[in-house]
């Protein structure tokens, strides 16, 4: 398999050039990093956030929007299909990446290719993927852009120079942090199966499907609606070589909070992602399809929940 970074920096060129069509604001740090406003100062858009989560995805998905319906409610919904799962979802679109700094301030989550090449995570040792490449892509989702100190960060632990960093970022609460969250929906389902135990290799080609939530530019309302929408409305279909006694576990009504609103949870947790049990975040529904074994359908969505996480009147 070719470089992940360089595959995604082919994505991150085609921002660049088609920057004002997508409502995308590309700048330049001191340190020569370059950063991508897709949604904290600027508007960006349901392409932009498609394109994103390509660039998320280090380029090997297949990224489209489709309408369908919420409780009777017209809604768009994000697919997301890819014929390499483990490489694709866990080694690059995870959000592994934790940035947290404390003078000055910030807090972000980072996704996508860069984390290949420090490649610490137990996925990668497991994928046994490691990668090499000059130039480097980490999406960072804050409330705030990327400064130099956080572009330095991230070109010293990946081992390239600031100036071959490049930092897609967006808030939660945009209409990307909508869209790239519903295109999670595959990667959160197979994220569950690598912690149950089974091996990843084993699944071929993964379908996730979930409805794009209402933007609030409240970061709370924006992290509780966008997890409501994979949890109570999202669909994955996987494909594997292998069967396994705890498929029963990767949907989200496998969890003791099922039914609960991420609202309520993430206030029991006093709003600190990091005190959020990674057990929760899970697709509503899966088909997971044993190549000549049996096909196990497991859990369901729950509309009603999400029309009201969604604020949806009638």
């Amino acid at each position: 398999m070719d470089s992940i970074n360089r595959m995604a920096i082919e994505l991150v060129d085609e921002a660049i050039d088609f920057a004002g069509e997508l409502r995308v604001v590309p700048h330049e740090l001191d340190s020569g990093a370059t950063v991508l406003d897709f949604g904290v100062d600027s508007p960006g858009g349901v392409e932009a956030g498609m394109l994103l989560a390509e660039i998320q995805t280090a380029g090997l998905s297949t990224v489209q929007t489709r309408m369908d319906d919420v409780a009777g409610a017209p809604t768009p919904y994000v697919e997301l299909q890819t014929d390499h799962p483990a490489l694709s979802l866990l080694c690059s679109q995870k959000a592994g990446w934790e940035l947290t700094f404390d003078d000055p301030p910030f807090d972000g989550l980072g996704s996508g290719p860069a984390r290949a090449l420090v490649a610490e995570e137990d996925e990668f040792h497991a994928m046994e993927y490691f990668d090499e490449f000059d130039l480097t892509v980490l999406s960072v989702e804050s409330i705030d852009l990327p400064s130099d100190r956080i572009a330095e960060h991230v070109a010293d632990r990946a081992g390239v120079e600031p100036s071959a960093v490049f930092l897609p970022a967006y808030a939660t609460g945009s209409t990307v942090g909508s869209v790239t969250g519903a295109a999670r929906a595959a990667e959160l389902a197979l994220f569950r199966l690598f912690e149950l135990g089974y091996d990843v290799h084993n699944v071929q080609s993964a379908f996730g499907s979930a409805p794009i939530a209402p933007v609030s530019y409240d970061e709370s309302v924006a992290m509780a609606r966008t997890n409501d929408a994979v949890a109570y409305g999202g669909e994955v279909h996987l494909t594997v070589t292998e069967d396994f006694d705890d498929f029963d576990r990767v949907p989200s009504s496998a969890r003791e909070e099922y039914g609960t609103p991420f609202e309520a949870i993430f206030d029991d947790a006093e709003w600190d992602f990091y005190e959020v049990p990674e057990t929760i975040f899970a697709p509503g529904k899966a088909t997971i399809d044993v190549v000549d074994g049996p096909t196990h359908v497991l859990g369901d969505t729950d509309e009603g929940l999400l029309a009201e996480s969604f604020g949806y009147r009638s």
